[in-house]
């Protein structure tokens, strides 16, 4: 598991105020090779650690529609 004490964690621009919202961590990228993904309801709680390329192609899938409800 990657320990990622120390990241800078931001919430989404596009959050709302229904609680749906995620944290991310990229300034873990340079100190451990990661993004840093965390429910931003539950800060201490359990988190993610996703290799840059593939976080860009779940932000690529995310901007062309791929999870639409």
């Amino acid at each position: 598991m990657t320990e990622l004490t120390g990241a800078a964690w931001r919430t989404s621009s596009r959050s709302n105020d229904q609680g749906l919202c995620v944290e991310v961590a990229t300034n873990v990228v340079t100190a451990h090779g990661v993004v840093g993904v965390r429910d931003s309801k539950d800060p201490s709680g359990p988190t993610v650690a996703v290799s840059p390329p593939g976080w860009t192609a779940f932000v690529g899938a995310i901007r062309a529609g791929a999870f639409r409800c």
